[in-house]
């Protein structure tokens, strides 16, 4: 089974893998690329879960205005001013301040939300919930559920990629880690609309 260059050269570019673990991939998937791909993927998405304990220290401050009505200021980090100065990583930082722009999340993660905030939600939940008169024993998923889907399109982490819904901003990111090698933590956003004032 002949294993083209041109595949091992584009899988190696897609995840940042070195060419021999790009080669070893594809035969052991039998040539099919997009087998290797998932393969690689997996691989690479295991070691970025390592590397997120490492200290990001390093990184860029992006902006994007959209049609000068949006405007948007991202930092975003990295472990070492060399990762900070690559494309692959101004390019993330791009597409970090493109879905602040489009899809305007009020917090970065999950631990940035108010405990007064979720306590609010899900008190609305229960409270829409015991008035469909759900039984108990399923009221708390539906609830659990319910402030997990309001919450997810307020994350910017937990939201869908506005490329492509198929994965999260915390699946963006992590591919980033994979094909950096470094640690990345979307730090802080600022978002300003032309004619809308924080609340």
């Amino acid at each position: 089974m002949a294993i083209s260059i041109e595949d091992i050269k584009k899988l190696k570019e897609l995840t940042g893998v070195g060419l021999t673990d790009a080669k070893q991939a594809l035969v052991e998937a039998e040539g099919d690329f997009d087998k290797a791909l998932e393969a690689m993927r997996k691989k690479g998405l295991t070691r970025a879960e390592k590397k997120g304990d490492r200290e990001a220290r390093e990184g860029i401050i992006g902006s994007y205005v959209h049609d000068n009505r949006i405007g948007v200021i991202v930092e975003v980090n990295c472990e070492t001013d060399f990762v900070a100065r690559l494309d692959d990583f101004k390019a993330l930082v791009h597409e970090v301040a493109l879905q602040v722009a489009a899809m305007n999340p009020a917090y970065v993660s999950d631990a940035d939300i108010p405990e007064e905030e979720r306590a609010r939600v899900t008190k609305e939940a229960e409270e829409r919930v015991a008035a469909e008169g759900k039984p108990a024993e399923i009221a708390e998923k539906i609830v659990e559920g319910q402030v997990s889907k309001y919450f997810a399109e307020k994350v910017l982490l937990s939201q869908p990629y506005f490329r492509d819904d198929s994965k999260t901003m915390n699946d963006v990111v992590k591919e980033g880690i994979a094909k950096l090698g470094e640690n990345i933590v979307v730090r802080q956003f600022k978002r300003i609309e032309l004619g809308v004032s924080e609340d």
